[in-house]
């Protein structure tokens, strides 16, 4: 997953910030989708990097997320925004690992859960 997220962050398109961000998903297949971030100059209009790693997924046919992994730009440890914590709360389950690295080394580890307490899901409509 280190590797795909670290590659997929070098193919980001990020003109406008120049911050570069990869993803890289793992599914309940034991199969790696990458994603990277690709602004539009109409902000907000752009696509994170795990909007697109979970977009891959799918398209895979895949809907049950194992572990994330988000590298971003330089030494600072990055975590998925508040849009995209919803987004993978869809296909993650509450203890799924949330991990960050950087270009040298792996940063902290979160689950879901902490990453998006409380937090709403497809089970709460299956009634």
């Amino acid at each position: 997953m280190l590797d795909a997220a670290r590659q997929a962050r070098l193919k980001a398109y990020a003109p406008y910030s120049h911050y570069l961000v990869g993803a890289a998903i793992l599914d309940d297949q034991g199969r790696i989708h990458p994603g990277c971030n690709v602004e539009n100059v109409a902000y907000p209009q752009g696509v994170c990097a795990e909007a697109g790693a979970l977009s891959a997924m799918v398209l895979a046919g895949s809907t049950k997320v194992r572990g994330v992994l988000v590298v971003g730009t330089g030494g600072a440890w990055i975590t998925p925004c508040g849009g995209c914590r919803q987004k993978l709360r869809e296909f993650c389950a509450q203890d799924t690992p949330i991990l960050t690295a950087n270009d040298t080394e792996m940063g902290p580890s979160y689950t879901m859960a902490q990453l998006l307490p409380d937090s709403f899901g497809p089970e709460h409509l299956n009634t």
